[in-house]
């Protein structure tokens, strides 16, 4: 039993959100990248009143910081003391 409402938990998932899969991955990436600035804001130059609570999460952005920063076109990494490529 359980496994046909999976099943159907799976078909519905499919029906509603497969048409919009790709605009719903892009408006995540948009919020994922503006989180991604105001996290790394104070490192980049721009002045963050909320820095000190912020730089706590500067570890958890390590993994996609590469991708990141290739996709806002800068081919170096703007942060001297990150050294990803």
């Amino acid at each position: 039993m359980t496994s046909r409402w999976a099943s159907l938990r799976a078909g519905l998932e499919e029906f509603y959100a497969g048409p919009y899969r790709r605009t719903l991955a892009r408006a995540r990436r948009e919020e994922d990248d503006l989180f991604r600035m105001v996290v790394l804001a104070e490192a980049l130059g721009v002045p963050d009143p909320a820095a000190y609570y912020t730089v706590e999460l500067m570890p958890a952005l390590y993994e996609d910081f590469h991708a990141w920063h290739r996709r806002m076109g800068m081919d170096r990494s703007p942060l001297e003391h990150v050294g990803c490529c």
